[in-house]
C-alpha cells in the first residue's frame, strides 16, 4: 500500500500500532524482537534489561521464548528481568502469585540466573513498601534502564496496574486496584472478594523510560479499551493513552483487538471501500444509528456528508440502497426458528424442509441455553420440533460453597426424618465443613463436593429443560472432562471431549444445532465448547452424510449482543414469551441474586438477558423496523 493511502487509513490512530491475523502470530513476533534485544546485547558481552508482564496475554510470548531457547539455542544467561507488578498482599509462593506465573510460563524453562529476576515483593510490611519501590527504580537506572517493555491493557485502560487516575510521571508504588480490574480477576482468585485490593506496580514514568515498548492486546474483548488508547484523547481516566506521547512505542494486535479502530470499523470514513453486501449493510446501518434516522429515512446528503458519498455513486440511487438493506433486515426475522413448514423459504433464514427437525442446543452451563435462547428454546419444542438440549459442562464451580452444605444438611435431615442410616452422610457433612472452613482462594474442591455442586446445577438444569417442554431422555448431560481438568492443569487435552460431542451428535444426527458464540465468556468456557463442537461436526462431514444438511447457529448469552449488521435469524418474542422465558432461568436458584462469577455486571442474569433482547427490539425498531417486545439474536456458522 502506497505510504500516502497508510496515513490516510490510519490517520485516526495516535500511535503506531500493527495488526496480525491473529495472537499466535502476534505473540511470536513479538517473541522475536525479545529474542533480537538478548542476541545482540550477548554479542557485545552485556546484559540485556527486560520489562516483562503477567496475565494471560503475554502467556503465547512466553511459550515461544521457550521454544527459541530449547530448540534453537536461545540463552537467557545475559538476562536481567523486572516484571511490571504483583498484587499486595501476596506469598511467592501462592498460586495466584505472579513469581509463580513466571517460574510456570518462563523462568521454569530457560537458563535464566534466578538471581537476576526481580519481581515486586507482596509480602513486605506496609512500611517497608515505598523504599523497596524507591530500590526498585534505582536498581533498573542503575543497570541502564529496560531495553524492552512488553505490556498488556486491561479493560480500565491500565498499563501494569496504573489505574485510572495515574500520573503519567508516576513511579513504582503501592496503589488500589479499580472494580473492574478485580472483578477481571475474580476466576483466579474463586471470587472477586478474594481478589487482593491493592498492588505493587511499576509507574508509568518508569514504564516510559524503556527504550522500547511494546503493547500487546488480543480477542475482542479489548476492543473497546484499545480504541480509547489509541484514537482517544490523551487522558488520566486511561492510562494507556499516556503511550501516545512516547516516540518508541508500538502495539501489536490481532484482529479481533483492532476490530472498533476507525479503519477496520467504519473504513469508508478514511478510505475507499469495496461495497460488499456485507460492507453495505454494515455502513447503511451505521448511518441510520448515527442520525438516529431509520434507514428508509436517509437521504442522500446523509451518505455525502458521512464518508458514503462513494457508496451512493457506486451503488445508488441511496433509496434503492435503503430498500434493500430494509428487505434483508427484514427477512432476518422470524417466528419460526425451525423453519416454516410448507412457506416459501426463499427469504427466510431457515430452511421450509424438513417442518419437523432434529435440533441440539448445546448449552456451556446449565444456564446459558435459557438465559441465552430461550425464547427461542420454547418456540422450537412448541412448534414439535425434536429437541435435545446438552449441558456440556457440571457449572460446578459456579455454586457457593453455603449452598453445597444446605443441601447436606437437607440430606442428612430427611434421611434422619425416614429413620434412614445417615452414618456415611454426617460423615461428608463434617468433612465438608472442616474442608470449607479452612479453604483457600481458588483451592481445588474435593471430588465429594464437585459432584454436590454439579448435582444441583443437574437438578435446576432438568427444571428449567422440563419446563421448556423436553422429555427426560432429551436432555443430555456431558460433563466434559477438560472443565475439572483445567482446574488443575492449563495443558489439557480435548480429544475426549471431541469424542465424547460426535457420539451425541451421530446418536441424534440434527438438522440444526444451537452453540454459544459469546467468546467474552471471561472463562473461557464458551469459546472451548464452541471449538469442541466444531471439531466434532468437522470429523463427521468427513464420513457423514447428514452433517450436510446441518445447520449451526450461534447465540450469545450474558455478556454482548451481535452487532445488528452481523444478525441472520432474528426471534421476536411477545411480552407473554418474555415471561416464560424469565420463568425457565428462574429454575436456576443457585445462580439467582448473586452468582459466583458475576463479571463486572451487577445485574442478575435473568435482567441481563431481558435487557440485551428488549435493546435488539428496540434497535430493530430504530432502524424502521416493526416493534416486539423482545428479540433473541442468531448468526449462522459456515463449517
Amino acid at each position: 500500500m502506497p505510504r500516502l493511502n497508510l496515513l490516510e487509513e490510519t490517520r485516526f490512530e495516535k500511535l503506531p500500532v500493527t495488526v496480525y491475523p491473529d495472537k499466535l502470530t502476534a505473540s511470536k513476533i513479538v517473541a522475536k524482537r525479545i529474542a533480537e534485544v538478548i542476541k545482540k546485547k550477548a554479542a557485545k558481552g552485556e546484559n540485556a534489561v527486560l520489562g516483562l508482564a503477567t496475565g494471560v496475554t503475554p502467556i503465547a510470548v512466553y511459550s515461544e521464548l521457550v521454544r527459541l531457547h530449547k530448540e534453537e539455542g536461545l540463552s537467557f544467561k545475559n538476562v536481567i528481568t523486572f516484571n511490571l507488578d504483583e498484587y499486595y498482599p501476596m506469598l511467592p509462593t501462592a498460586a495466584q502469585s505472579y513469581n509463580a506465573f513466571m517460574k510456570e510460563h518462563l523462568f521454569g524453562h530457560v537458563d535464566i540466573n534466578l538471581n537476576n529476576v526481580n519481581i515486586p515483593d507482596g509480602t513486605l510490611k506496609q512500611e517497608d513498601i515505598a523504599g523497596f519501590c524507591l530500590a526498585y527504580e534505582q536498581k533498573i537506572s542503575a543497570l541502564g534502564g529496560l531495553d524492552i517493555q512488553i505490556l498488556g491493557i486491561g479493560r480500565t485502560g491500565h498499563i501494569g496496574f496504573n489505574e485510572p487516575g495515574s500520573a503519567p510521571n508516576s513511579g513504582t508504588r503501592l496503589v488500589s486496584l479499580d472494580e473492574l480490574t478485580r472483578s477481571d480477576a475474580a476466576h483466579d482468585f474463586g471470587g472477586k472478594t478474594n481478589v487482593p485490593t491493592k498492588a505493587i506496580t511499576m509507574g508509568i514514568g518508569t514504564i516510559f523510560k524503556a527504550r522500547e515498548i511494546i503493547l500487546m492486546a488480543w480477542s475482542a474483548k479489548k476492543a473497546p479499551i484499545l480504541k480509547k488508547a489509541v484514537e482517544g484523547e490523551i487522558s488520566a481516566d486511561v492510562p494507556a493513552t499516556y503511550l501516545q506521547l512516547s516516540d518508541h512505542v508500538e502495539f501489536i494486535v490481532d484482529t479481533d483487538a483492532a476490530s472498533e479502530l476507525t479503519r477496520f470499523n467504519t473504513p469508508w470514513l478514511v478510505k475507499d471501500c469495496v461495497w460488499n453486501e456485507q460492507m453495505i449493510k454494515k455502513a447503511v446501518i451505521w448511518l441510520s444509528k448515527t442520525l438516529n434516522k431509520p434507514i428508509l429515512k436517509l437521504t442522500e446528503d446523509d451518505y455525502n456528508n458521512h464518508g458514503m458519498a462513494q457508496l451512493a455513486t457506486e451503488k445508488g440511487p441511496v433509496y434503492n440502497i435503503n430498500i434493500h438493506i430494509f428487505n434483508k433486515l427484514q427477512h432476518t426475522i422470524t417466528g419460526w426458528p425451525g423453519g416454516k413448514p410448507n412457506a416459501d423459504d426463499s427469504q427466510r433464514p431457515e430452511r421450509a424442509n424438513p417442518a419437523k427437525k432434529r435440533v441440539i442446543v448445546f448449552s456451556p452451563h446449565p444456564d446459558d441455553d435459557v438465559i441465552s435462547m430461550g425464547g427461542t428454546f420454547i418456540r422450537l419444542a412448541d412448534q414439535g420440533h425434536d429437541v435435545h438440549v446438552a449441558y456440556q459442562t457440571s457449572g460446578n464451580t459456579a455454586v457457593w460453597d453455603d449452598d453445597a452444605l444446605r443441601y447436606i444438611e437437607f440430606s442428612l435431615d430427611f434421611a434422619k426424618s425416614q429413620n434412614v442410616s445417615c452414618g456415611d452422610i454426617e460423615k461428608l457433612y463434617e468433612a465438608t465443613r472442616s474442608f470449607i472452613s479452612t479453604k483457600q482462594p481458588n483451592q481445588t474442591d474435593p471430588e465429594e463436593l464437585q459432584t454436590i455442586k454439579g448435582l444441583i446445577r443437574k437438578g435446576e438444569a432438568i427444571a428449567g429443560a422440563r419446563f421448556v417442554g423436553l422429555d427426560d431422555d432429551h436432555i443430555h448431560f456431558q460433563n466434559l472432562p477438560f472443565y475439572d481438568r483445567r482446574k488443575v492443569s492449563k495443558n489439557v487435552s480435548y480429544e475426549d471431549d471431541i469424542q465424547q460431542t460426535m457420539t451425541l451428535l451421530q446418536q441424534v444426527k440434527p438438522q440444526q444445532v444451537y452453540a454459544a458464540g459469546d467468546f467474552a465468556d471471561p472463562h473461557g468456557t464458551h469459546e472451548t465448547c464452541f471449538n469442541i463442537i466444531l471439531e466434532a461436526l468437522k470429523r463427521l462431514g468427513k464420513t457423514e452424510e447428514w452433517v450436510k444438511d446441518c445447520w449451526l447457529w450461534l447465540y450469545r448469552g450474558a455478556w454482548f449482543e451481535f452487532e445488528t449488521h452481523e444478525i441472520e435469524m432474528c426471534v421476536p418474542l411477545s411480552p407473554e414469551e418474555v415471561e416464560r422465558k424469565r420463568l425457565a432461568i428462574f429454575k436456576h436458584q443457585s445462580q439467582k441474586d448473586r452468582p459466583v462469577f458475576p463479571g463486572d455486571d451487577a445485574r442478575e442474569f435473568w435482567v441481563r438477558a431481558e435487557d440485551r433482547t428488549s435493546e435488539t427490539a428496540r434497535t430493530y425498531n430504530q432502524l424502521g423496523l416493526a416493534e416486539y417486545e423482545a428479540m433473541e439474536a442468531f448468526v449462522k456458522w459456515k463449517f
